[in-house]
């Protein structure tokens, strides 16, 4: 599981930012993306696809963010924090265009502030952004914990030689259940949380945030994005979705939009209506498929990705039941021939083939052009 989660990383980080990696371009400027005297040596990594952000990096080294996996609990939802990052950055395209900036991960914010802001209020830890407790444990009564994790994306401009930060996204992840125990290690019991309690705490947590941001040096009057995500529960086979957001040009945040954003597992489950039928038996041909060429398959199933009810994007996953290298790169290329055949067209695919113990090989579908790799192949 770690090598399928270590492999997927690469390839999301590869899909959504460096679709087409090309030359590292130097350039000086203040490290960290900020006007700071201190000079490093900088490169973008740049992206022949004009759809992704050139993606800026120190001394040739990829800067990750210090808030990255940060949450105020526990959720054992591994789809989450991909929906979560993937849907800021769609977001952040809407307002910071890919022609114009370049991305980093968040930089501003340090893990020990996030880790205050996550917790709950008190004494102890006046600037925590979940209400204090209340001192119930009862399902219905009990404070729950609704701000769950939050994420910041950087965009920078080249201002006279350097780059320096010109645009802030920030993700605010709410729990749509919080999970608690009533004693350590004791049995778990969960609260809901209504979209309109989400609305509410997000708006309240999200304006807190943006002010607290325009009290620091770095940050000032720069444009701030802010999406409002709805985390998805333990026992679901997708992550989560953003709900609403907010930009705020200089100051305060503007009035939230509501976003019609869905996810559904492929093929439906519990007697689930589909999203879109044409997308299912899309994808219902697309299995049977591969599956009559090779029998030997474990499973095959589908996160869809929709904008009310028109699909975005796939993400596709195989568990196969061989390891040999000549089978693995047919049925790879196998794989790539029904994606085109079968599956919608203008969507962007991820398609990961993967044994239970480690992935095998990766088939993406960007703007409409394939990329294939199978894993430990010359």
């Amino acid at each position: 599981m770690k090598k399928f989660i270590k492999a997927t990383a690469l390839v999301i980080m590869c899909s959504l930012l460096l679709t087409a990696c090309g030359n590292l371009q130097d350039s000086g400027l203040s490290s960290g993306g900020s006007d700071s005297s201190s000079k490093s040596t900088v490169q973008t990594a740049s992206s022949s696809d004009t759809s992704s952000y050139d993606v800026l990096m120190s001394n040739g080294k990829y800067k990750t963010s210090a808030i990255s996996g940060i949450t105020a609990s526990d959720n054992s939802n591994t789809f989450n924090s991909r929906s979560f990052e993937s849907g800021l950055l769609n977001l952040s395209k809407q307002q910071f265009s890919t022609n114009s900036y370049v991305f980093q991960e968040g930089q501003v914010l340090s893990a020990a502030t996030v880790t205050d802001w996550l917790g709950r209020k008190s004494k102890k830890n006046p600037t925590g952004l979940n209400p204090a407790s209340n001192g119930s444990k009862s399902e219905t009564k009990r404070a729950p914990m609704y701000f769950q994790q939050m994420l910041e994306e950087d965009y920078l401009q080249k201002q006279d030689g350097k780059y320096k930060l010109a645009g802030i996204s920030i993700g605010i992840a709410m729990n749509k259940i919080d999970y608690y125990q009533k004693k350590q290690y004791g049995a778990t019991y969960q609260t809901t949380i209504t979209r309109e309690e989400q609305k509410t705490e997000g708006q309240r947590v999200a304006k807190e945030v943006v002010k607290r941001l325009r009290k620091r040096s770095n940050v000032g009057n720069i444009p701030i994005t802010v999406g409002l995500y709805s985390v998805a529960p333990e026992d679901t086979l997708v992550g989560g979705t953003y709900f609403q957001y907010s930009v705020s040009k200089s100051g305060d945040l503007g009035n939230f939009k509501d976003l019609g954003y869905k996810n559904q597992v492929l093929p439906v489950v519990n007697d689930e209506t589909a999203i879109n039928s044409g997308d299912s038996d899309s994808f219902s041909n697309f299995k049977d498929n591969i599956q009559d060429y090779f029998p030997n398959l474990s499973g095959v199933t589908a996160q869809a990705h929709y904008d009310g009810t028109t699909l975005k994007s796939m993400d596709i996953t195989i568990n196969t039941q061989f390891d040999g290298l000549a089978q693995v790169t047919s049925f790879t290329q196998f794989v790539q021939q029904s994606a085109s055949k079968y599956l919608p067209t203008n969507v962007d695919l991820d398609i990961n083939i993967q044994t239970v113990d480690s992935q095998q090989a990766v088939v993406t579908r960007t703007n409409n052009k394939f990329y294939t790799h199978v894993l430990d192949a010359d």
